[in-house]
C-alpha cells in the first residue's frame, strides 16, 4: 500500500483547492459527520497556510509544518502543539486565525488571505473530531469502488456510471433531466466522436428509430469512423504541444506531421493506451521497432528548439530537459513536477532531486541545444525517411546502380595504371597556373534577396573593377584574405546581401581549367569581365555544387565571384579540378617507390576525377546520385528519437542554474514518494519510464486520462483542473466514479474506445442540456450532472462543420500540414527567413482543421479567435471564450465566406424553386431541423432585401462572390447567389451552429 511507504508522511502534504466540484461549492455545507480532510480541510490549509508552512523547507517559517499531522499536533520548543486534538479553543491555530492583532493574526495581513467565519468553523469541527489527516486522493492506489445502489439509480441507470451519478443526488431531491430529443442526440454524438455534423438523412433515420439498440449501433458506427481518430487527435496534440515550427526566434518549419498521422491511426486502431505510451516515450527502444513506432518516438522531439545564432548550446539543452519533465509529468501524471526545477515543490511532495532524476530518463536523446544547421539547411537532428512502396523500390534501384558504378570507378585496371603513369609524367614536365590570394568586398545589403542578386554594386561591368576604390558610401574596400585556402568552406556575413570575391590566375599558355565551387546561396562568376555562370538558388554551401570550365588566356586572368545570401548561414568554397592542385604536384615529384600509402591513394583518387578514361563513369555516377538525391528530396521525413551510446550526465542544477556544475549527479528515477519503478538491472531507460507510467500500481495515469475523457463528453472533468490533480488541484465532484473509471480503464487493457463507449452510452450522457430554475439553484455549475452540458465546438471543428455543410470539405486523411486562407502580412514579423504566407490551393484548402499548419508564434488567426492554443507548452484544457472577434471571424474569414457561398449554391441547386423551400433546405443541412416561423420570415425578408441591393450594385455582388479560389458558377444570377450567400453567412454565425448541445 502506498501509505505504508516509510516517508509517506509527505503524502499527507498534498493540497487541493476547494473549487466548484466539492460539496461546499455545490451550495451545501459539509455536515459534521461528513467532514473529510481532503475535501474540507486541506483546501483551507493549502490556500492560506502551506506556502509558509508546507513541504518546501527552504521557505518554511517558524519551523512549522502543517502539511503533516506530526507537525500540527507535535510538541514545539515554545508552547504546546499548534493543534490540540479535540480542543479547538485550546489550539493556537484557531487563536491565530481569529486574532485581531496584526502582529499575531495568520495569515499575516499583507498576504490578504483572511479566513472566513465558515472556514474557521470548519477547522474547529475538524480539531474537535481529532484532527485526522488523509493522504492526497490522487496519490492513493486505484481501487475499484462498489457500485452504489439508489432508487433513482436502479430505475434510471444504463451502466455503472449512472449509479455513481445518481448516488450524489440522494438526499438532495434531484432527478435526472429528460433524455435529449433524437436530433440533439445524433448531433451530439457526431460532434463528440468525429468532430463533424451528421447528414440530414442520418438524423432522419435516428428520429425514426431512437431505441437503445439503434443508439448503440450509431455509437459503434461512429467509433469505427476514420474521423474518430481525427477528433481524438486534437486533444492529444494539445497535450504534447505538437506544432509544425520550432517556436523559438525565427520559428522556422520542421517536419513532424507523420507523428500527427500516427496519433490519428493509433486512436482509430484502438491501440491500447499502454502501448501508445511505450511507443511515444520509447518507440525507438522497442525490440525490432517498426516504422510506426519510430515515428511515435517523435513525441520526444515536439518541444520548441532554436537555431538563433546567439544561443548557448548547454543552456538550451537544460531548457529542453526541463520542458520534457513538465510535459511528460503533465500529460501522463497530471502533476506540476516542473515546479521543482529550482526548489522543492511548495505544495506537492516533489523534490528538486525528483525533477532532475526524472529528466535523466531523457538524457540518452541525441540532440543539440543550438541547432547550428537548423537554419537555413533544415537540419533539426535525427529524422526518419518515410518513402512509400514505389519510392522505396526506386531508391533501392538507384542505390544498387550507384554501388555498381562506384565499383567500376574504383577498379584498378591495366589501362588506368598506364594512363596514370602517363598523366604523372605530363604533370612533372608542366608548370600549373599560378593563383593569387583571395580578396573580398562587401557585404552590400539590399531590401530583398532578389534585389541583392540583380543589382550591380559597381564592379560587375567589364572594366569597372578597381581594387583601390572604396564603395558603399566609402565604407567598403577590397580586403586581402591570405588565410583562405582552396577546398575549405569560408564563412561570409550579411542577410539579403552580396559579397564579391576576386583573385588572378596566371598561366604560361592558354588552356582550359576546370574548377569546383559551392555557395550559400546564389552565385555569379565572371572571367576577364565576361560572364561564366549564374545560379539564382537558395541552398546550403557544399563542395562541387558547380563545376564550370575557365578558358584561360596566356598571362594574367581576372576571376570575379559574387555570392548572394538570403539569410542565415552564408559562405563559399572553391578548388581547381583540371590542373593538379599544389599538394598533388608535390606528391608527383616524390618517386613512386618512395610514396606513402596515403600519398599513393590521394594521387590515385585525384587522377580518377580528371582522367578521360572514366569520364563516362563519372557522368553516369553523377547522374545516378542526382537522381537518388532528387527522389530522396521528395520523400517525407519526420523527426524521431535516436539513442546516444552513452547518456549525458545529469546533475541537480541548484536553483535551476545551468552554469552550476556543483550539483549531485543523479540517475533516472521516478519521484520518491510514489510506488517504485520496476525494470531491468542497471540504468533505467525511457522504456522503463513508460512501463512505470502504465503499471497497475501507478495511481496517476489512469485517473488523469479518464478525467480528461470525461471533460470531452461532459464539458468539465470530474476533477476540474485537468493539468493538475495534485495538491493545488480539485477534490473530484465524484471521487468514487473517477476511481471506478480509472480501474475500468486499467483492467480493460487500457482500451480507449471501451471507455468512450461507456461514457456516451450512459444515461447521464443522453440527458437534455436544457436547464431549469430548480437545477440552476441546486447546481449552478452542473457538477452533479442532472443535465448535459452545452459547449461551444473547438476551433478546428467550427471550421470543419462549415466546410462539411457547404459541401466543400475534403475528407482525405493524412499528409503534410495545409494552409487555409490568412490575412496578408500576418507573417511580416517573421525573420530568418523573411516569409510570405502562401495559402494552399485546390483540395488542400478544404482539409480538416487537424491538418492545419501550426505556426507557434503566429497561430492561424481564426484558430486563435476560437481559443486554440499556440502549443508552445502543454495545454490540457482549452479555455472557451465568447468574444466579438469570433462573430467577425465567422462573418469575414474567407474560409467561412466561401463556405457560405458553397452552401448558397447548394440551396439554389438542391433546395427547390422557392425561397421558402430553400430556407428550409438550409436549416436541414446546417441544423438538421426546420426553421421556426419567425426565423423563416426574418431570413426571407433578408434574402429579398439583399437581392435588391445586389441587383442595384453588381460590383458588391462580385466582391462577395470573389472571396476564395472556388470558381463562381456561370449558370446562376450573381445577385441571387450573393443574396443567398448572405443568408448562409447568417446561419453559419448562429450560436446553435457552433454549439454542441
Amino acid at each position: 500500500m502506498l501509505l505504508d511507504r516509510p516517508h509517506l508522511g509527505l503524502a499527507a502534504s498534498l493540497i487541493s483547492l476547494l473549487v466548484a466540484g466539492s460539496d461546499l461549492a455545490l451550495g451545501t455545507r459539509a455536515r459534521a459527520a461528513d467532514l473529510r480532510f481532503n475535501r474540507d480541510i486541506r483546501p483551507i490549509l493549502s490556500d492560506h497556510c502551506f506556502q509558509c508552512h508546507g513541504p518546501d523547507a527552504s521557505s518554511r517559517k517558524a519551523k512549522l509544518r502543517l502539511d503533516v499531522r506530526e507537525g500540527a499536533i507535535g510538541q514545539r520548543s515554545e508552547g504546546g502543539p499548534v493543534v490540540k486534538v479535540g480542543d479547538p479553543n485550546g489550539s493556537s491555530l484557531i487563536a491565530r486565525v481569529i486574532s485581531h492583532d496584526p502582529d499575531e493574526v495568520m495569515p499575516p495581513p499583507d498576504v490578504k488571505k483572511p479566513l472566513s467565519e465558515s472556514q474557521v468553523a470548519t477547522l474547529k469541527e475538524w480539531i474537535r473530531q481529532g484532527a485526522p489527516y488523509e493522504g492526497h486522493w490522487a496519490y492513493e492506489p486505484v481501487e475499484r469502488p462498489v457500485e452504489p445502489r439508489t432508487a433513482v439509480g436502479d430505475r434510471w441507470a444504463r451502466n455503472p456510471i449512472d449509479r455513481f451519478i445518481a448516488a450524489k443526488w440522494e438526499g438532495r431531491g434531484m432527478e435526472p433531466s429528460p433524455k435529449a430529443d433524437p436530433r440533439t442526440l445524433r448531433r451530439r454524438l457526431n460532434f463528440d466522436l468525429t468532430g463533424l455534423p451528421p447528414r440530414p438523412h442520418e438524423v432522419d433515420q435516428f428520429e425514426a428509430d431512437a431505441s437503445d439498440p439503434a443508439y448503440e449501433r450509431v455509437v459503434d458506427e461512429l467509433l469505427r469512423s476514420p474521423h474518430f481518430g481525427e477528433r481524438m487527435a486534437v486533444f492529444w496534440l494539445d497535450l504534447v504541444r505538437y506544432g509544425d515550427t520550432v517556436g523559438y526566434h525565427g520559428d522556422q518549419d520542421f517536419t513532424v506531421w507523420p507523428y500527427r498521422d500516427y496519433v490519428i491511426r493509433a486512436f482509430n486502431a484502438n491501440l491500447p493506451f499502454s502501448q501508445f505510451t511505450r511507443e511515444n516515450l520509447a518507440g525507438d527502444l522497442l525490440p525490432d521497432a517498426t516504422r510506426d513506432q519510430k515515428v511515435a518516438s517523435g513525441y520526444n522531439r515536439l518541444l520548441m528548439i532554436t537555431a538563433e545564432g546567439g544561443a548557448q548550446d548547454r543552456e538550451y539543452r537544460a531548457k529542453y530537459a526541463a520542458d520534457r519533465v513538465r510535459n511528460t509529468s503533465t500529460v501522463w501524471m497530471g502533476v506540476t513536477l516542473g515546479c521543482a526545477e529550482c526548489h522543492d515543490h511548495k505544495y506537492d511532495p516533489f523534490t528538486t532531486k525528483d525533477f532532475y532524476s526524472f529528466s535523466a530518463y531523457f538524457a540518452d536523446l541525441n540532440e543539440k541545444g543550438f541547432y547550428d544547421r537548423g537554419y537555413p539547411t533544415g537540419d533539426w537532428g535525427p529524422s526518419l525517411a518515410l518513402p512509400n512502396d514505389q519510392q522505396a523500390a526506386e531508391m533501392d534501384r538507384w542505390k544498387r546502380e550507384i554501388a555498381a558504378l562506384e565499383k567500376d570507378y574504383q577498379a584498378e585496371t591495366p589501362v588506368l595504371v598506364t594512363a596514370q603513369k602517363t598523366w604523372e609524367q605530363g604533370l612533372e614536365s608542366k608548370e600549373g597556373p599560378a593563383w593569387s590570394e583571395w580578396r573580398s568586398l562587401g557585404p552590400f545589403t539590399a531590401a530583398t534577396f532578389d534585389a541583392a542578386y540583380d543589382r550591380d554594386f559597381g564592379v560587375e561591368k567589364k572594366g569597372s573593377l578597381d581594387l583601390g576604390k572604396k564603395y558603399g558610401d566609402e565604407k567598403l574596400a577590397w580586403e586581402a584574405r591570405p588565410q583562405w585556402k582552396d577546398g575549405a568552406i569560408h564563412a561570409l556575413t550579411g542577410d539579403q546581401a552580396a559579397t564579391y570575391l576576386y583573385r588572378t590566375v596566371t598561366t604560361a599558355a592558354a588552356q582550359e581549367l576546370a574548377v569546383s565551387l559551392g555557395s550559400d546561396d546564389a552565385l555569379k562568376i565572371w572571367l576577364n569581365g565576361e560572364p561564366v555562370l549564374a545560379r539564382k538558388v537558395q541552398r546550403a554551401v557544399e563542395p562541387d555544387q558547380e563545376k564550370p570550365v575557365l578558358k584561360l588566356k596566356e598571362g594574367e586572368n581576372q576571376l570575379l565571384l559574387k555570392v548572394v545570401n538570403g539569410g542565415g548561414g552564408y559562405g563559399f568554397t572553391f578548388k581547381t579540378l583540371g590542373a593538379a592542385p599544389p599538394e598533388i604536384l608535390d606528391i608527383v615529384r616524390v618517386p613512386a617507390d618512395q610514396r606513402t600509402a596515403e600519398q599513393a591513394n590521394k594521387l590515385s583518387s585525384h587522377f580518377r576525377t580528371v582522367t578521360p578514361h572514366l569520364e563516362a563513369t563519372r557522368r553516369a555516377l553523377a547522374d545516378a546520385r542526382k537522381a537518388l538525391a532528387d527522389l530522396t528530396a521528395k520523400v517525407p521525413t519526420t523527426l524521431v528519437s535516436e539513442r546516444l551510446a552513452e547518456p549525458r550526465v545529469t546533475r541537480v542544477l541548484r536553483r535551476g542554474n545551468w552554469l552550476d556544475d556543483g550539483g549531485e549527479v543523479v540517475q533516472p528515477a521516478v519521484p520518491g514518494f510514489l510506488p517504485a519503478a520496476g525494470g531491468r538491472e542497471g540504468r533505467r531507460t525511457r522504456l522503463d519510464l513508460a512501463e512505470w507510467l502504465v503499471a497497475p500500481e501507478n495511481p496517476l495515469t489512469a485517473r488523469v486520462f479518464v478525467n480528461r475523457l470525461w471533460k470531452q463528453f461532459f464539458g468539465v472533468g470530474l476533477s476540474k483542473k485537468l493539468e493538475d490533480i495534485g495538491a493545488q488541484g480539485e477534490w473530484p465532484s465524484h471521487p468514487e466514479l473517477l476511481d471506478w473509471l480509472a480501474s475500468e480503464f486499467r483492467d480493460s487493457g487500457w482500451n480507449v474506445k471501451h471507455m468512450v463507449r461507456l461514457m456516451v452510452t450512459s444515461a447521464t450522457y443522453r440527458q437534455s442540456s436544457k436547464s431549469s430554475e430548480r437545477l440552476r439553484e441546486a447546481d449552478p455549475d452542473n457538477r452533479l450532472l442532472a443535465r448535459q452540458a452545452a459547449v461551444r465546438l473547438d476551433a478546428e471543428f467550427i471550421r470543419d462543420n462549415a466546410l462539411a455543410v457547404s459541401g466543400l470539405l475534403v475528407q482525405r486523411q493524412g499528409g503534410p500540414s495545409v494552409k487555409p486562407y490568412q490575412p496578408a502580412g500576418y507573417y511580416s514579423q517573421l525573420n530568418f527567413p523573411k516569409r510570405e504566407y502562401e495559402a494552399d490551393r485546390g483540395e488542400n484548402q478544404y482539409r480538416r482543421g487537424v491538418y492545419t499548419h501550426w505556426q507557434r508564434t503566429f497561430l492561424h488567426p481564426s484558430l486563435a479567435a476560437f481559443d486554440a492554443p499556440t502549443r508552445e507548452e502543454c495545454t490540457a484544457d482549452r479555455v472557451r471564450s465568447n468574444t466579438p472577434q469570433q462573430a467577425l471571424a465567422l462573418l469575414n474569414d474567407p474560409s467561412y465566406v466561401e463556405a457560405a457561398r458553397g452552401l448558397a449554391e447548394r440551396s439554389l441547386r438542391e433546395g427547390g424553386s422557392t425561397d421558402a423551400s430553400r430556407i428550409r433546405f438550409l436549416f436541414r443541412e446546417v441544423l438538421a431541423r426546420l426553421p421556426q416561423s419567425e426565423e423563416e420570415r426574418t431570413l426571407l425578408a433578408m434574402r429579398a432585401a439583399h437581392g435588391r441591393d445586389y441587383e442595384a450594385d453588381p460590383k458588391a455582388a462580385e466582391a462577395v462572390l470573389s472571396v476564395g479560389e472556388r470558381a463562381v458558377p456561370k449558370d446562376v444570377s450573381k445577385a441571387e447567389l450573393a443574396s443567398w450567400t448572405s443568408v448562409a453567412r447568417v446561419l453559419l454565425n448562429l450560436h446553435e451552429v457552433i454549439t454542441r448541445s
